[in-house]
């Protein structure tokens, strides 16, 4: 009973409609426990651990937005955003879709299923959108229970952006609401994976950790120094690049980037799995997966699709190298250091200055003399300089920056103590968190660097 033969049914058997069939395939995934769980963590937990940690002296000030928690509702749902791309989307979508395809041939259910629906497309199809159905409905529990736990527990404020310039909470709103919808594309390039897992391994379990291997590999090349085009070429970059939408201008172009790739490869994907499920032949009860093949049909062609990718990247874009360098971190931390130093301003109740009064420059160098002004690193030293408000006289200050491959940076102040030297400001209602001491920043990879 090979799929050509099925697709051509006696006369008056007509193959199910597909929306009866998806009706069906959501209905067994939902019956599951494991995934009656995952839906239930998904739609509570953010919420009970953002209200949990918000309320805590120690906050996560290691993940970007962790340092806001405190200070504002919108940072939680970033924070669980930050976690959930590092670990728990892609270990969502081997729960689904690595499973959807295998489950059958563990069960020995694919001559039932293929006499009632008569159609191995609509199977495909249907198992496909119940799958995507599922992991949708989980993305969408993380960040709405982000949402809600940030907002309850701390309050519908302001956001420090990545840039040190506040969004209004109408703002933030919008950017959390798009950092989230663009998450979405590699997500469904890591179900898109799980599904060609599913169907290409068999009843094997390493398809329903392919998803999850995938992304460890990509997570660990991801913190590794590479040049530009090959990093913003894989799946996983739009993880990262949503930071983007938290700057002023916005850092669009690595965002627009990685979505376009993570939806190819969503397709590609699609499309391999979707080609060696139409070719199995299901009279073969002993079937095992396509074995050593799965090399040929499957990993080769996603890897031509990265080269691909990375040539097209390449011509059409002017980053280079790392993406990183003295000029963009210069600008950056210039920028956030002159909107920081007015909230500063504001919390010492000082008269408020605008960033044009305070002609605010830095001037970065890494490792000294001997090491060129390039790439990631821990040992890249600032010194920022601004006008004195109401003075002749010019400010100074010192950073610590440690810049991570991805062009994520944190600031570390290093004095003077009454700038940037201590986690507090002493104000006249007491105590408070101190924007200049610690803080994140971003650079666009994708701008051509400077030479120099």
């Amino acid at each position: 009973m090979t799929s050509e033969a099925i697709t051509q049914p006696l006369a008056g058997a007509r193959p199910a409609p597909v929306l009866r069939g998806y009706r069906f395939e959501l209905i067994k995934l939902l019956a599951q426990w494991p995934v009656r769980l995952a839906l239930g963590a998904c739609w509570l937990g953010p919420a009970l651990l953002v209200a949990i940690i918000s309320q805590q002296s120690s906050l996560p000030s290691d993940t970007v937005f962790g340092r806001w928690m405190s200070q504002t509702g919108w940072a939680g749902p970033l924070v669980v955003l930050a976690f959930s791309c590092s670990w728990l989307l892609p270990l969502l979508t081997s729960l689904v879709a690595g499973d959807v395809f295998a489950t059958e041939d563990r069960l020995g259910t694919w001559r039932h299923l293929l006499v009632a629906v008569r159609s191995p497309r609509r199977i495909f199809a249907a198992k496909a959108l119940a799958s995507l159905t599922v992991v949708m409905l989980l993305a969408a529990g993380l960040a709405a229970s982000g949402v809600i736990g940030g907002l309850l527990a701390v309050g519908n404020r302001p956001l420090v952006g990545l840039d040190g310039h506040l969004l209004a909470p109408g703002q933030a709103a919008g950017a959390v609401l798009l950092a989230w919808a663009g998450a979405l594309a590699p997500t469904l390039a890591f179900a898109a994976v799980g599904l060609l897992g599913s169907v290409a391994l068999g009843r094997s379990p390493m398809g329903l950790v392919i998803p999850a291997l995938l992304a460890l590999l990509l997570q660990v090349a991801q913190l590794l120094p590479m040049p530009v085009v090959v990093r913003v070429a894989l799946p996983s970059y739009a993880f990262i690049a949503w930071r983007g939408l938290f700057t002023d201008p916005a850092q669009t172009g690595p965002l627009v980037v990685g979505v376009t790739v993570s939806l190819a490869w969503a397709a590609a994907a699609t499309a391999l799995a979707y080609r060696l499920f139409m070719r199995r032949d299901f009279t073969d009860l002993a079937y095992d997966g396509i074995g050593r093949r799965v090399l040929v049909r499957a990993v080769l062609p996603l890897a031509a699709l990265l080269a691909v990718t990375v040539g097209v990247i390449a011509g059409a874009t002017p980053a280079s190298r790392s993406g990183i360098d003295e000029a963009k971190l210069d600008r950056s931390l210039a920028t956030a250091f002159a909107h920081l130093y007015r909230m500063q301003t504001g919390e010492l109740h000082r008269p408020d200055v605008t960033e044009a009064h305070l002609r605010t420059s830095a001037s970065c160098d890494r490792g000294g003399s001997l090491v060129e002004d390039l790439g990631p690193g821990n040992d890249w030293r600032c010194v920022v300089t601004w006008h004195i408000p109401g003075a002749t006289a010019t400010g100074s200050a010192i950073y610590q920056l440690d810049v991570t491959p991805d062009g994520r940076y944190v600031a570390d102040g290093d004095g003077p103590q009454q700038v940037n030297g201590f986690f507090q400001v002493h104000t006249s209602t007491g105590d408070a968190p101190n924007p200049l001491w610690q803080f994140d920043g971003s650079v666009d990879l994708l701008t051509p660097i400077s030479l120099r």
